[in-house]
């Protein structure tokens, strides 16, 4: 009877044991004995394959930055998932946060990579983050409106510093023309208005700085305001002797100016400042951004993850002994760090573990989000498996990085079972 039961066992166990050994046991064997071999599958490599797991600049580059994603990735996620627990359990719309927050898990780590491509993208009308970004640096530190303006033809002004100087002395009582060409009409200052000449005016510098320039050929005349050009409203104009500013003022929204007696033999100078190019944000997948930016992306992912197992863990949590902690005159800090953490280290160590072996092996998201001038800065050890085998033809060398990358994932395997044997004893 005894050998029956353990046949019917057996052939309940077979299907299990041969998809098993054909989709995990067998793949891990082959992997092992090919890491042993050369690029052809021919000749016997011994160690080479390994040997360049840490000679190979761009294996090193993607060991290096797995050690990153391993320290920070889950170590963030779990955090910022330990304070949503906490902080959402007494608040009546706590459940609708945490589903807000856990969404994202329902979302694919192909449609994750393709939303912060978005998001990381450069050009603030793409990407958010700029967007934000921009919005927050241009709300202290105004860019200026004329970033691709220039003199155009027979101006008075040269170029000098970043800005631009008149190239003979100004006097007062003779009106000053700084022609300007490079803005876009749907560029201008918004209170940018019809260009108008400026009238002489006894014992004063006047003038007008506009855009020189009218659609059509043979339209309008070269040095002088015609109807359709519009003044460059807001430019700063400075009066210059010896090198030092003795006056200056703004452009009105007609292009002209005015100068106290001052200016009277001054150059006028029209300062960098007027030409700075507008701030364009940061370059999150520039080389020295795109590993945090995509660890960013992922903590956007599985925060959520990590919040509700602690929020389940939290929920088990006697009651007792945070009041308890409490009539003994603990403040809520305390109360956290010493009795809510210490209670909730065995569900903490569940959620480190499970994201630790995540990470070693992430893929998807650097490999959509790292543009290709970055994607070597950003590399990891699963994506450089990839490439090896597949885009450089090292089918050796990729054996060789699977098989680092399962012993790095096993001690932390056996640290799992090893406390989840602990837990069933109790």
């Amino acid at each position: 009877m005894t050998g029956t039961r353990r046949a019917v066992a057996a052939l309940f166990l077979l299907p299990a044991l041969v998809l098993l050994g054909a989709l995990v046991v067998y793949p891990i064997g082959y992997s092992v004995v090919r890491s042993f071999y050369n690029a052809s599958g021919d000749g016997f490599a011994g160690f080479d394959n390994y040997k360049a797991l840490f000679t190979d600049d761009g294996i090193r580059t993607a060991l290096k930055n797995n050690i990153i994603w391993v320290v920070f990735a889950p170590t963030v996620s779990t955090a910022l998932g330990l304070i949503f627990a906490v902080l959402t359990e007494r608040i009546r719309w706590g459940t609708a946060f945490k589903l807000v927050v856990f969404m994202p898990m329902a979302i694919s780590m192909l449609a994750a990579g393709i939303i912060f491509r978005l998001v990381y993208d450069q050009d603030p009308d793409k990407g958010v983050a700029n967007a934000v970004w921009v919005g927050v640096h241009d709300t202290f530190a105004q860019s200026s409106a004329f970033p691709k303006a220039h003199p155009g033809r027979d101006s008075p002004l040269k170029a000098d510093a970043g800005g631009f100087v008149t190239s003979a002395p100004v006097r007062a009582g003779q009106p000053v023309t700084l022609p300007l060409v490079g803005v876009a009409p749907d560029q201008m200052p918004d209170g940018a208005k019809k260009a108008a000449a400026a009238g002489a005016e006894p014992g004063k510098v006047t003038g007008t700085a506009w855009q020189d320039f009218t659609r059509g050929k043979g339209v309008g005349r070269l040095g002088s305001p015609d109807p359709s050009e519009l003044g460059y409203a807001g430019m700063r104009i400075e009066a210059v002797k010896d090198g030092k500013v003795v006056a200056s003022t703004e452009a009105a929204g007609d292009g002209t100016f005015t100068l106290p007696a001052a200016a009277d033999g001054a150059l006028l100078r029209l300062p960098a400042s007027n030409f700075k190019e507008p701030y364009n944000g940061v370059d999150w997948l520039g080389p020295a951004l795109v590993t945090p930016a995509i660890i960013g992306s992922y903590v956007w992912m599985w925060a959520g993850f990590a919040m509700v197992l602690i929020a389940a863990g939290l929920a088990g949590v006697p009651r007792e002994l945070l009041e308890a902690a409490r009539v003994d005159g603990a403040n809520e800090w305390q109360v956290f760090r010493k009795v809510t953490v210490p209670l909730l280290a065995p569900v903490l160590a569940v959620v480190v573990v499970t994201l630790m072996i995540n990470v070693l092996k992430v893929f998807d998201l650097v490999y959509i989000i790292a543009p290709g001038s970055s994607q070597d800065d950003a590399n990891v050890l699963a994506l450089e498996l990839y490439r090896k085998g597949f885009a450089e033809g090292q089918p050796g060398i990729a054996s060789a990085i699977a098989v680092f990358l399962l012993l790095l994932v096993i001690p932390v395997m056996l640290f799992n079972i090893r406390r989840l044997r602990r837990e069933v004893r109790r």
